[in-house]
């Protein structure tokens, strides 16, 4: 095997241990910046360098989470112990991971349909993050399911992009995490995300393949088939499993080692039983996990709220959720859980 072959064989084992996820801590400074406002605490590069150590210092997270995501900023900032952080993760036999896209821009000739931006400069990028440490990347591809929407030149645009992105992580010896995120804002039907689903996934796939990337070296991150937000019939727990994986079969080779579902707006406990679900449904060819922000993160940060005597409290939430979600990913869940004392620090 070549060096970088290695490199990719590596990380993605870490990446893919059973009953191991991925925490996304990779939200733009915007973003993180409107959840901070919904707990009282102000933006600064202090206060956002503070919450995400606190995240990473937690006793024992590594048990449950193998890698993560960072943002640019985080990747270049140390902790109060003045060690970077991509190095105190390593230490704990933690990956740091780095977000590569530069986000949405509209995609001409669609109606409110866009596309991600960030390709222009990656390799270059690659070779920057590389050397601070970072040993996956991750990019975004968004979809809205509207009346007309997704069209075929934004699945076919996306699916591109995504392609040429991988392509160029896996030359630099760097995982790529693929995400392609099915919105769930709308007032849809789980049949009718499960129909935009399938083609988003098989355009994904005849890209990769048409880029030559090694499916055996990345991570795909979709979002589970659910129900819209504001769709008056919810979907069961068992539904969304049961459409998830049959989407799955029919357009993720089995070559895929890993599949880290994102959150996507559903909630932490939400989020926990789906995964547990299609866990237990069995005969699966990839590892089925998470790569969850805000549903792993939600009631830790609700309970810190900025404060540094709340970070025992807050370590202990996120500690908690972490570890429901890699018995989730083991198919080993139960909603009795949710009330039992439970903790990662051994």
């Amino acid at each position: 095997m070549s060096t970088i072959s290695n490199e990719l064989q590596s990380t993605i084992t870490k990446l893919s241990t059973k009953g191991k996820g991925i925490l996304a801590a990779d939200e733009s400074t915007p973003t993180v910046t409107k959840r901070f406002q919904a707990v009282n605490v102000e933006s600064t590069d202090d206060t956002r360098r503070a919450y995400r150590e606190m995240l990473m210092s937690t006793p024992g997270f590594n048990q449950s989470i193998a890698g993560v995501i960072l943002y640019e900023e985080t990747l270049n900032q140390k902790n109060s112990q003045g060690v970077p952080f991509p190095e105190m993760l390593m230490k704990m036999g933690v990956l740091p991971g780095i977000k590569v896209d530069k986000g949405l821009v509209h995609l001409a000739n669609t109606v409110d349909e866009n596309i991600t931006q960030g390709l222009d400069g990656l390799p270059e990028r690659l070779d920057d993050y590389k050397k601070k440490g970072a040993c996956f990347a991750k990019w975004r591809a968004v979809y809205t399911i509207g009346a007309h929407t997704p069209s075929d030149l934004a699945i076919e645009t996306n699916a591109e992009v995504l392609a040429r992105y991988a392509a160029i992580c896996q030359e630099k010896g760097i995982v790529p995490i693929v995400e392609p995120e099915v919105l769930i804002d709308g007032d849809h039907t789980i049949e009718r995300c499960e129909a935009v689903t399938e083609p988003v996934l098989h355009a994904v796939f005849n890209a990769l393949y048409r880029h030559k990337v090694k499916l055996e070296y990345i991570v795909l991150k979709p979002s589970m088939v659910i129900s819209g937000k504001a769709c008056p019939q919810k979907a069961s727990v068992a539904q969304v499993a049961e459409a998830t994986v049959r989407v799955l079969r029919r357009t993720v080779p089995a070559a895929v080692p890993t599949i880290n579902f994102l959150s996507g707006g559903q909630t932490s406990e939400q989020a926990t039983a789906h995964l547990n679900a299609m866990n237990q449904l069995g005969h699966l060819p990839w590892n089925l996990s998470f790569s969850y922000a805000r549903a792993l993160q939600d009631h830790s940060m609700k309970t810190w709220q900025g404060q540094a005597k709340n970070v025992p409290a807050a370590q202990k939430a996120f500690s908690k959720r972490a570890m429901l979600n890699s018995l989730a990913a083991m198919g080993k869940y139960s909603e009795a859980m949710e009330k039992e004392e439970i903790s990662l620090a051994s």
